[in-house]
């Protein structure tokens, strides 16, 4: 009765010289190309190492940087801060007091003076909004010319793309929460020889 329900046998070809198109094998699931780069990343450390040696030895990579980020050791530092040039230009920016550092804290005065209900006080707030805008403008511009002027001098060699956007960002942050902490003093003369 149901005949159309029966398997027909499948024909199987067993000859050489037919061609397979594609790649050969399926494509794996999402959920299988995450399993196996995660394996993947497990063994790059050691491949013979269980979960909590992996876990040990990722965490003592991490106090490594850590005490790297508090000391300035080279060896362990993240990549972006690697390098004569970034070493330089975190001392630099570390050795003076540049108004761009004071904009975070002038900025929350001048929100407080905005949210004050008499009209003197948001017209002085607005006027020193205006006012820290072209103070951080004429520092930003002459901190460029300075480090510029120095960088060409002491590492003519030495490529120094990225130094302008990491220096600005080292001068906008509050000098206690810079990472990686500063090694330098305020107001200290760095030496000639910057290697």
């Amino acid at each position: 009765m149901f005949a159309f329900l029966k398997k027909k046998p499948e024909a199987t070809s067993t000859s050489s010289s037919t061609k397979v198109s594609g790649k050969g094998h399926a494509t794996p699931t999402r959920k299988e190309a995450q399993a196996a780069a995660k394996l993947r990343a497990q063994n790059a450390v050691n491949p013979s190492s269980s979960k909590a040696e992996v876990r040990a030895q990722r965490a003592a990579a991490g106090a490594r940087m850590r005490e790297a980020m508090r000391t300035g050791e080279e060896k362990y530092l993240p990549e972006r801060d690697k390098g004569p040039v970034r070493r330089f230009v975190r001392d630099w920016i570390d050795a003076r007091l540049t108004f761009i550092e004071l904009l975070l804290p002038m900025l929350v005065i001048v929100m407080m003076l905005s949210l004050g209900k008499s009209r003197e006080m948001q017209s002085l707030a607005s006027t020193l909004y205006s006012a820290l805008w072209i103070l951080v403008i004429i520092d930003v511009t002459w901190l460029s010319i300075r480090l510029v002027g120095e960088l060409k001098r002491r590492f003519p060699e030495h490529d120094r793309k990225g130094w302008w956007f990491y220096a600005i960002m080292r001068a906008l942050q509050l000098r206690p929460l810079r990472m990686p902490k500063p090694q330098v003093k305020l107001f200290t003369k760095l030496p000639d020889t910057y290697r």
